[in-house]
């Protein structure tokens, strides 16, 4: 009888262990002076700085140049890789062939291997394409590719080929039927791929800095990797820490007005 109270208990506290002390930690320190800073703990400042290090942070740090920059590349990557990958996964899950079979392990198999950075960035060179927006969106997308076809192939599978008969049968092409029977359906795994791969292009700093680094743009957490070194934040915690908080605000104010229309997706998809 305890342990059916217990575990969600138990649940609850490492969830917070995991989520709200590192959070806690981000926002305390963000508020605190450099001196209080320097020595990291969960006690709160002796004297607010709050508005001090966010101004600080938001006018010297180049916010504005990095949002704009984030949002260059990741809005256009997540929408090519949301539609290419649903058209992809479309076919793979209706093909049954073998040749079907080894593009579809082919497509996934990007999920546990990594890219090559170096012949990326060199190829890129060739392409004309370093250090510009539209090579880092080629690479997203092509990165992330296989993450959607892996979540939105075994889901077309669910869905029932007679919707797709019936469509073909009242005159509708292949584009038709696919985007009038089969891309509404998938409005739940979407949201899910979208959340991933928003997360990861957002967070992303590796292949940022291999591909846009000497370029005009830059994104907001590539910007807080070059400022942090320099002397404007060298040992400056509390300034770090603060454009920390900064550069998550967009993507959690977004999730929290859209996850109303995230979880009546999935319940819609689960009801069809």
């Amino acid at each position: 009888m305890w342990s059916r109270y217990l575990q969600p208990v138990v649940a609850i506290v490492l969830c917070l262990a995991a989520v709200g002390v590192p959070l806690w930690l981000a926002l305390i320190t963000s508020a605190k002076s450099q001196g209080e800073a320097n020595i990291p703990n969960l006690a709160l400042p002796t004297r607010w700085h709050l508005l001090d290090n966010y101004s600080t942070a938001f006018t010297q740090g180049q916010v504005w140049a990095g949002l704009l920059g984030s949002l260059l590349v990741m809005v256009p990557s997540v929408i090519g890789v949301i539609l290419f990958g649903s058209i992809a996964s479309w076919i793979l899950a209706r093909r049954g062939s073998r040749l079907a079979a080894v593009l579809y392990a082919a497509a996934i198999s990007g999920v546990i291997l990594p890219p090559a950075v170096v012949t990326l960035v060199l190829l890129l060179r060739q392409l004309g394409l370093a250090s510009t927006p539209t090579g880092m969106i080629f690479v997203y997308t092509g990165m992330y590719m296989s993450i959607v076809i892996f979540f939105i192939t075994g889901f077309v599978r669910t869905i029932p080929i007679e919707l797709e008969e019936a469509a073909r049968l009242d005159g509708a092409g292949p584009m038709r039927v696919f985007f009038s029977v089969i891309f509404p359906l998938l409005r739940p795994v979407i949201a899910t791929a979208t959340i991933l791969v928003c997360l990861y292009i957002w967070n992303d700093v590796f292949y940022s800095f291999f591909v846009l680094g000497g370029g005009k743009t830059t994104t907001l957490q590539l910007n807080l990797f070059q400022i942090a070194s320099s002397n404007l934040y060298q040992n400056n915690w509390n300034l770090i820490f603060a454009y920390v908080v900064i550069s998550s605000l967009p993507l959690l104010v977004v999730f929290i007005v859209a996850q109303r229309r995230i979880i009546s997706g999935i319940t819609g998809g689960a009801v069809k």
